[in-house]
């Protein structure tokens, strides 16, 4: 039997739960408290402003969230570490709503979230935002918006477990991956990143690829 074996399975396993718990954490959005002044709070609502009025259904939305978390997270995007969390629009009633798992604080029962692209874009929670677009026919757009409502329908939990091969639970970016690569029919759709524990998606998966383009984003003062 091979003695380093033990030991190689012990860092993989270690390296998965470090990478579980800041995706867990990253994702929540924590934020740190602090005055904002009134210019830049006049500027940050503009900017959301823009953001939401350009949204149209099947666009992903990418943000970074304020906290340590956010930060560690961030770092698992191996070409650019702008963003930490991710999200599906889905215009309704003539209103941009955003589909995305969460977990840490901020959604205790970890299930996934439907909410408005305001709140999801506020800058009292995130220092950057971006508005992301994919290639996708009509009919792609249309099974990638309904996948995400059928995940939202199951109240499918946030995936402690960082599995990508299981889909009863889903973490953030995972969600955005599956339904994007269920949507297009094609489980090559999308490029995936690696560590000795395993394959993972990183954000910047989502909007560093063929079939995307990152079309607006902004930084908040």
């Amino acid at each position: 039997m091979n003695s380093a074996r033990p030991h190689l399975c012990r860092s993989l396993r270690i390296a998965l739960l470090l990478l579980s718990a800041a995706l867990w954490s990253g994702c929540s959005g924590k934020h740190s408290a602090g005055a904002e002044p009134i210019a830049a709070k006049t500027n940050n609502k503009k900017a959301v402003d823009t953001a939401v009025a350009m949204l149209k259904t099947g666009n992903i939305v990418l943000r970074m969230g304020l906290g340590t978390d956010s930060y560690m997270l961030s770092l698992l995007n191996k070409k650019d570490k702008s963003y930490s969390h991710c999200g599906i629009v889905a215009v309704e009633d003539g209103y941009p709503f955003v589909y995305h798992s969460i977990g840490g604080e901020d959604n205790p029962d970890a299930r996934l979230r439907r909410d408005s692209a305001e709140y999801f874009f506020s800058p009292e929670r995130n220092g950057a935002i971006a508005v992301v677009q994919y290639d996708m026919d009509d009919s792609g757009i249309n099974r990638l918006v309904n996948n995400a409502r059928e995940y939202y329908r199951r109240r499918t939990r946030f995936d402690l477990k960082f599995d990508l091969k299981t889909d009863d639970e889903l973490y953030c970016s995972e969600f955005v991956y599956k339904t994007l690569t269920q949507a297009a029919r094609d489980t090559a759709y999308l490029p995936t990143s690696h560590l000795p524990a395993g394959d993972y998606v990183a954000i910047d998966n989502l909007f560093i690829n063929k079939h995307a383009r990152l079309i607006w984003h902004t930084q908040f003062k």
